[in-house]
């Protein structure tokens, strides 16, 4: 989920962001320091929307740079279970499917892109049995987070399904809504 938060920090700005403005300077500094950021509570720090208030700074003796406390605005991510996003198919590989969500990359495993039985071809397609279904990069797909574990940005991991109502490739949700509506007439 995104979210815009407010958060306070005792903010460094080097030397070579002094001589601008405050407020500036505050951000081009944290900038630097908290965008890609991650954190179990907030999620990752996408970027610094706004400073809303920057205090004195203090200069620490046989440091170059200016410390102020801050309050700013920053723009996070933070996946839930049970969110539903759509997506785009970025690697395939025999056990899955790997899904770019925004900031964050997730696997779809091989059993969970639909409920036929799939297997991966050295063509670069998970596709069923009879060929009717398959997903390849570049697929734009909806799914739902079942598992979310955040460490480091690049050891995160985020589990993903297609196999329930309502998700999956977005191309095979779009013929089943052509066919609810023909159903109907």
């Amino acid at each position: 989920m995104y979210e815009l938060t407010t958060l306070q920090e005792s903010v460094r700005v080097p030397p070579k962001f002094l001589g601008e403005d405050a407020k500036e300077s505050v951000k081009k500094a944290l900038q630097e320091t908290v965008e890609g950021f991650l954190d179990k509570e907030l999620g990752i720090v996408l970027c610094v929307t706004g400073i809303k208030n920057v205090g004195e700074g203090k200069i620490i003796p046989g440091d170059g740079a200016v410390y102020y406390d801050t309050t700013f605005e920053a723009l996070t991510y933070k996946p839930e279970i049970g969110e539903v996003s759509d997506g785009e198919i970025i690697e395939l590989v025999e056990f899955g499917a790997f899904v770019r969500l925004g900031p964050i990359d997730g696997l779809v495993h091989i059993s969970q892109i639909t409920d036929e039985f799939m297997s991966y071809s050295k063509e670069g397609v998970i596709a069923t049995k009879d060929g009717k279904r398959n997903v390849k990069v570049g697929d734009k797909v909806r799914v739902r987070i079942v598992t979310v574990s955040l460490k480091q940005t690049t050891a995160s991991k985020l589990g993903l399904t297609m196999r329930q109502k309502g998700l999956g490739k977005l191309e095979w949700l779009t013929e089943e809504d052509e066919k609810k509506k023909k159903g109907k007439k």
